[in-house]
């Protein structure tokens, strides 16, 4: 009896390639490139279904692209590969920006470049040939240019528009980036003021010459808000009998409701009641316009007569966490102040909370245990 191996020679687009039947809807053939590198095209059929072709650089990719796909067509989840071939990366993100980033005001001025970048880079590609290597490439070459976290920015964005193509606008079946890693990012940046620079950038806020920096200063330091969340405050948004005030228009979309405590609350008084523009709710408006106010340059310009090197208005926010911290806030206290919708952000500030997590420990201990001894240590051993 003659043994039939798996394998049958044939030509294959004028190539000599090796093809493999593993069922009787997959077939693999392998192909050598002018360039001498190996090639792997899976062929799917099935009964109903047009033929589907696609080519991979390794054979477990074609195997699992190819199971993947003949699991759809049984399940009804199937999305002919033709859709895919059919529209462009260039067409999708086009699209994205259309539909799609209008619906998230606040990330669109921020994430529109995003999408024209990868439209520059990778828009004439078909939404077939968006393969992880072909985005890893680019998203590398970015990084090298800039940062990790800011080309890990620009991939969420490529593949938030993938799984839009994929669940509303039914152009392809699967998102490459499910096998495509973040890169690591650095730890983030914390800086914070010493007691001497509060003190000295305080005297500096109080002596410039525009009316809001000395209160926003404050308000920063007393609550850890974000600079324009405090800017965008209007009057409406500030009960002064209940100590607190809400912001409705927070950078994670979610509003939130913030104590008011201490000399921010009575600074805040003070400006209500000796506010010059009476026909404006801005809580810190702009000189003549119905708009918040600019404070940039009388901060870089109070910063230095502090003398205070290498610090943002943004790090008094972290200056703010790590004084919740040192003063025993846990990690999700942190988060709720601030805002954060995951406790990930606030883990920068845990090793400025270990004193009082010691305390905490030791107490906790002494009302279980008492003074009792270790047996051992009872007996003298």
């Amino acid at each position: 009896m003659t043994s039939v191996s798996p394998y049958d020679t044939l030509v294959f687009e004028g190539v000599q390639a090796n093809s493999r039947r593993v069922n009787d809807m997959a077939t693999f053939r392998s192909r050598k490139t002018s360039k001498g590198e190996t090639r792997y095209q899976a062929l799917v059929r099935m009964k109903g279904f047009p033929e589907e072709v696609k080519t991979f650089n390794r054979l477990t990719d074609a195997k699992e692209w190819a199971r993947q796909t003949e699991a759809d067509m049984k399940a009804g989840r199937y999305i002919p590969m033709a859709q895919a071939k059919k529209h462009t990366i260039k067409d999708m993100l086009t699209r994205y920006k259309t539909e799609i980033l209008p619906r998230k005001p606040r990330s669109m001025k921020q994430q529109a470049p995003h999408a024209d970048w990868w439209i520059d880079q990778i828009g004439h590609y078909s939404l077939a040939e968006a393969t992880p290597s072909l985005i890893i490439e680019h998203r590398n070459a970015l990084e090298r240019k800039t940062s990790a976290s800011t080309a890990n920015r620009y991939a969420a964005l490529l593949s938030h528009a993938f799984t839009i193509a994929i669940k509303e606008w039914g152009w392809m079946d699967d998102n490459p980036f499910r096998k495509i890693s973040r890169l690591k990012e650095p730890k983030g940046r914390v800086r914070c003021l010493s007691d001497d620079e509060r003190d000295a950038l305080l005297k500096a806020c109080q002596e410039n010459g525009n009316p809001n920096l000395y209160p926003v200063v404050v308000l920063a330091l007393s609550t850890g808000c974000r600079k324009q969340e405090m800017l965008n405050l209007q009057w409406g948004d500030v009960d002064l009998e209940r100590e607190l005030f809400t912001i409705h228009d927070t950078k994670n979309g979610e509003r939130r409701s913030v104590p008011l405590k201490g000399l921010a609350l009575e600074i805040l008084k003070e400006h209500k009641r000796t506010r010059r523009r009476i026909d404006c709710n801005f809580v810190f408006p702009a000189p003549t316009k119905p708009k918040p106010a600019d404070i940039d340059r009388d901060f870089a310009q109070a910063r230095d007569t502090a003398q205070i090197q290498d610090f943002h208005f943004h790090d008094l926010r972290h200056t703010a966490a790590s004084y919740f911290a040192m003063n025993g806030a846990s990690l999700a206290d942190i988060a709720t102040v601030l805002g954060h919708k995951t406790l990930s952000m606030a883990q920068r500030y845990t090793h400025l909370s270990e004193p009082y997590t010691s305390t905490v420990v030791a107490s906790m201990n002494d009302k279980i245990f008492g003074s009792q001894e270790h047996p051992s240590t009872a007996n003298g051993q």
